[in-house]
This record gives structure tokens, sequence and C-alpha cells, in this order.
């Protein structure tokens, strides 16, 4: 068994084009992402995965690349074609503009899946913490059974509040944080599906896993972690590299 971090890297982005290479204090975002992900204990081996051969020359001389095909339909599918995994693999797919993932976090996600076979897949979720994000579409929510695993995915408020106003206060809401580990085979099987019913109307691929019966361990963090999406974005996320010195 081994347990892999993927990161897919690629050019076009549509809020922010060519982002991975956008430079925060000093270094790309992708170097920044990398070398985050290889302070991880667990992690047997990193790779970017891109298909863009810019991407790949900045990275190469210090982590693996696999350049992939351009015409994925998902970052999922590029992660598989990268790790190419044996059935009993972990593989741990990063975002690609999170330069301040938290290593622990993905130890975390493997030491979970690598303890307890019956997942087929595990993520991250935290509490929401305003009104604002839990009527947002762009913030997917999650609710978890009492063995931790996911019951289901929405850009809507879920669960409902059937009499009166949601509380946030009240512990019930928590967001999807976009990290996922999978299990080799059940990756193998992921990607070789069609996206079902429930994927296509909310738009979130973690509905074909619950779809085709995948278990998915939700792990519980703090915070959702900061993202470079737009280019806004960059003064917040180089102030906050800054600070962590």
């Amino acid at each position: 068994m081994r347990i892999i971090g993927v990161i897919p890297s690629r050019w076009g982005s549509t809020r922010f084009p060519g982002k991975s290479l956008h430079p925060l204090c000093g270094k790309p975002l992708v170097q920044w992402v990398v070398e985050a992900v290889q302070r991880a204990r667990l992690l047997d081996e990193v790779i970017v995965a891109t298909d863009d051969a810019r991407i790949a020359e900045a990275v190469r001389g210090f982590v693996r690349v696999a350049m992939t095909r351009p015409d994925h339909p998902s970052g999922t599918d590029r992660v598989a074609e990268a790790a190419a995994p044996e059935d009993d693999d972990i593989i741990i797919n990063i975002q690609g503009d999170e330069p301040l993932i938290s290593p622990s976090l993905i130890d975390a996600l493997a030491e979970r899946m690598r303890t307890d076979a019956g997942w087929a897949m595990a993520t991250v979720a935290c509490p929401v913490r305003n009104a604002r994000d839990l009527d947002a579409r762009a913030v997917v929510k999650v609710v978890v059974a009492r063995d931790g695993g996911a019951l289901y995915f929405s850009r809507l408020p879920i669960p409902c509040q059937r009499d009166g106003e949601p509380d946030v206060a009240s512990g019930l809401y928590l967001r999807h944080v976009g990290i996922y580990a999978y299990r080799g085979a059940f990756l193998k099987r992921l990607v070789a599906e069609p996206p079902c019913a429930l994927e296509k109307a909310e738009s979130l691929e973690q509905l074909r896993a619950l779809y085709l019966g995948g278990r998915i361990a939700v792990i519980q963090a703090d915070e959702p972690g900061v993202g470079v999406d737009t280019p806004e974005d960059v003064a917040v996320v180089e102030r906050l590299l800054a600070e962590r010195g």
C-alpha cells in the first residue's frame, strides 16, 4: 500500500488564468502548495498532475510531475491518471490553489483511510459560521451520520429547518472542504462511471460516490482554509503567508 498526494494543477482557470504560476511572496502559487504537502508525514510520494508544460517546468526540480491528458472533465480524472493506483493504495487529492493547506489535515485523512478499510473515501468539513455562507450556493454543505460518514452534500442549506430560521450556532450545519482521500480501487471505479442525475443537478462529483454506494468518512476541522480563486485573493494570502513566516 502506498499513500500518494496528488496536486492537480492547470492553466485554464476561468476566474484566474495562469494562477498556478502567479507569484506569492516571490514563489509560484503551486510551489507553495507542493512545499506544504511535502511536510505531511504519511505521504510516500507527492505528484503534480498537469497538462501544461509551463507548470511542469516550474515544479519539475523539486517534485514528481505527471503530464496528463488535456481533456479531463474533472480534477478527479486527472488525479486518477497521474496516480495510476493499485487497488489498496490511498490517493489524496489536494487542491492546487491552497498554499496554506495544513499538512496535519492531509495526515488525518491518510490515517483515517489506512486504519479503517470500510471507507471508500474521506473528506473534510467545518462549521458554517454565518447565514451568508449557509445560503451561498458556492458553499457546499454536508450532513453527517453518527459514524462520521457523509449522508448527503448539497449547495442548499441542509438539514432544512422546517419551522423558523436556521440557527448556524446550533452545530447542525457543516460546510464541505474540497480535499479528498480515495481508496485506489474505488477511485478507478469512480472515474469509470458516468455522472449520475444527482451529480448533474448539484454539480458535485462526490454525489456520484454516494450514488455508487461508496462510504465517505468526514473529518471535522475548525476552518475551511484559504484558497486563491481570483486575483483579489493574492494580497490576502500573501499577508497570511508573511504572518506564518
